[in-house]
């Protein structure tokens, strides 16, 4: 009788959805429980720096009481790490780079102390620290991660360097401030393994197969919804290479992808995709969709002009495929067959090809 009635609990719609609610309060619990931990361990080293600074001005100490407090504090928490002089001076310099501004000192304090010190050490530039702290919390980013997004410089590619759109004129002031701070200038497209031009369904499929490298780099709110998504217009099929859904900006974001040159005909085409994405897909409370072209290459005049007079808010930017990465990051960088097999097992599908979709309204090459 019992294995019968759990025959049937595995079975059951309510029984398998109040298992699937407890153990989402669990991962919470956890995720909130190691947040608070963290919390109170940043501002332990907060006030560690804070005294030593402040004893050392007041009682005209000098480099030697760090390590004495390093030496009777390992003494006294044998079992217990981070109390080397090393860290000490770290503690120090910690509370000294950011006691004078109360942004930071905020953000800090949702971040690892690993992750704190290499923007600490890496990162001088204020604006650029407040950049990687955020991004940092907001996509959990590991050691490894932020200093692949370091070395990228993914600051300067997302905050600093000019890129070329039309928010501003197609959508509402605060829309499109957002929907600038989301696009990249350049997107850097090394983990998809290919070191020379290939083509546009290739790098496709790449991008397919390794979806949770592209979310990485295209950045915090991105979600992907599907490749070669299928629109019907009027008993004809038109196909949108990759589909987003961004959180923040609670649209719908197409991607277009150029193995060459941009061509001014490529804004038109994203244009119209997006006035059927608007039409036919996009949800109510939903904002207007956004366009990006994603090319090799483009002349930026060529891109102004096009863009020039576009009705849909489109973005026009270049990938990168280069391989060259510094000796010290691609020791750090994960195994490829590692990072795949992840990849399929958080889209809870099994290891397969990707399918190939028939197109009666559009070709690629």
């Amino acid at each position: 009788m019992k294995r019968q009635k759990d025959t049937v609990l595995s079975t059951d719609a309510h029984y398998l959805q109040f298992l699937q609610d407890i153990k989402e309060r669990i991962r919470n619990a956890r995720i909130q429980a190691a947040s608070v931990v963290n919390h109170e361990l940043i501002n332990l080293y907060w006030n560690i720096g804070k005294e030593i600074a402040e004893r050392q001005e007041k009682f005209g100490w000098g480099k030697s009481i760090v390590e004495r407090l390093a030496k009777d504090l390992q003494e006294d928490f044998p079992n217990t790490s981070g109390f080397s002089s090393r860290n000490l001076w770290d503690m120090r310099r910690f509370y000294i780079e950011y006691k004078d501004n109360p942004n930071l000192r905020q953000l800090v304090a949702e971040i690892p102390w690993g992750q704190n010190l290499l923007i600490l050490s890496k990162i001088k530039d204020m604006a650029a620290r407040q950049y990687y702290l955020t991004a940092t919390a907001q996509c959990g980013w590991s050691r490894n991660v932020l200093l692949n997004q370091i070395k990228a410089k993914a600051y300067e590619r997302q905050c600093i360097t000019p890129k070329q759109h039309n928010f501003a004129k197609a959508l509402p002031a605060h829309l499109a401030e957002q929907a600038e701070e989301a696009m990249k200038d350049i997107y850097l497209l090394d983990s998809l393994g290919i070191a020379k031009p290939v083509l546009e369904r290739e790098l496709e499929n790449r991008m397919i197969s390794k979806i949770k490298d592209v979310i990485l780099e295209l950045g915090y709110g991105f979600c992907f919804i599907g490749n070669q998504y299928k629109i019907v217009l009027r008993q004809k099929e038109y196909f949108i290479d990759l589909l987003f859904y961004h959180r923040k900006l609670k649209a719908l974001v197409a991607i277009e992808l150029k193995a060459g040159m941009f061509e001014p005909e490529y804004a038109g085409k994203m244009n119209f995709y997006l006035n059927l994405l608007d039409d036919y897909v996009r949800e109510e409370g939903e904002n207007p969709s956004i366009g990006i072209i994603l090319c090799a290459a483009r002349d930026r005049v060529e891109v102004e002009y096009a863009l020039r007079g576009i009705q849909k808010p489109v973005g026009v930017a270049e990938y990168s495929l280069t391989k060259d990465l510094p000796e010290e990051l691609a020791n750090k960088l994960p195994n490829p067959k590692e990072l795949e097999s992840e990849i399929l097992r958080e889209l809870g599908a099994p290891k397969q090809k990707v399918k190939k979709h028939k197109s009666r309204g559009k070709k690629k090459s």
